[in-house]
């Protein structure tokens, strides 16, 4: 499997050499071999950069057929409190976190109505539990106050509660309400810059570029699909690109393990063996549950 790239031979410009040197040019056998020009690979088009994207996304929906959101929610309220706390920790730790929480503010006006130091206490697994807290009491205060104590389903109304961005908008609005979105993590802008989708480093704008990419009706799956392979293959500071399936289409090839053996180690999650991140994994996934908060 490879990709084919647009390239062409460019001459490459020519240069008087010194005086000194075009004597003793004149010197050598009239047999010596001239230089041949350098090949210069153009920069990739728009049409075969959009084929690659869109070939790369076919590929890692055949590795990833389970892809999934890795938070474990059972309604809207859930996966929007779930997600905010995503921030700054993993997934694994708020899915360790969350059942606690939920047992005792089960409700957007439960939440809001707790206490302060109570609620910071349950958070405090996932690091910055004070700002967390803060955040999840403003924002079901505001569900409660503003939208009858239901998560909206309209990405300009998600942005107006207290620590939600488009980040955190298009997560709900994709895996709940089935409104396309594209979820642009660390995960995610780091893999789009490796294979050269964009070079943007803001969230917004990597969002702007990779939906331009593609049609809106893969923007939910592509985003799993791509924050799972950065979870479990596409690392960011030891990629296992000798066990990547979509090396061929990589331009950022070798820039880490190429040995598959050594490669294999690297592997995170159901591909290296390990339970994954959610307590609650959907039926279709190949891997085992992660274990509860203190267990093990």
């Amino acid at each position: 499997m490879s990709a084919k790239r647009d390239s062409a031979v460019g001459e490459q410009p020519t240069t008087r050499p010194p005086r000194a040197a075009r004597t003793t040019e004149k010197t050598k056998p009239k047999t010596q071999a001239k230089a041949q020009p350098k090949t210069k690979a153009q920069p990739e088009s728009r049409t075969a950069l959009v084929r690659r994207a869109r070939r790369i996304n076919r590929e890692l929906a055949d590795v990833y057929p389970y892809a999934h959101p890795e938070l474990d929610f059972e309604n809207p309220f859930e996966l929007l409190v779930a997600t905010v706390l995503s921030a700054q920790t993993t997934d694994l730790r708020v899915n360790q976190t969350t059942p606690a929480l939920f047992a005792k503010y089960p409700t957007p006006e439960d939440m809001a109505a707790a206490v302060p130091e109570e609620l910071e206490e349950i958070l405090r697994p996932t690091g910055f539990f004070r700002a967390k807290a803060k955040s999840v009491l403003g924002l079901s205060a505001s569900l409660r106050d503003n939208f009858g104590g239901e998560v909206p389903s309209r990405l300009e109304d998600l942005v107006t509660l207290p620590g939600v961005g488009r980040k955190t908008a298009n997560v709900v609005l994709g895996n709940v309400f089935g409104v396309p979105g594209i979820t642009v993590d660390t995960h995610f802008g780091r893999l789009v810059r490796r294979w050269k989708w964009t070079a943007e480093e803001d969230p917004v704008k990597v969002e702007a570029v990779v939906a331009d990419l593609f049609p809106p009706k893969d923007w939910t799956m592509l985003s799993h699909r791509v924050v799972f392979h950065g979870r479990r293959i596409c690392h960011a500071r030891k990629p296992a690109c000798g066990a990547c399936p979509i090396a061929a289409l990589c331009p950022a090839y070798g820039e880490g393990e190429t040995d598959p053996e050594k490669a294999q180690k690297l592997l995170k999650y159901e591909k290296g063996g390990q339970p994954g991140q959610r307590l609650k994994p959907p039926p279709d996934y190949p891997g085992k549950p992660a274990s509860p908060l203190g267990a093990g």
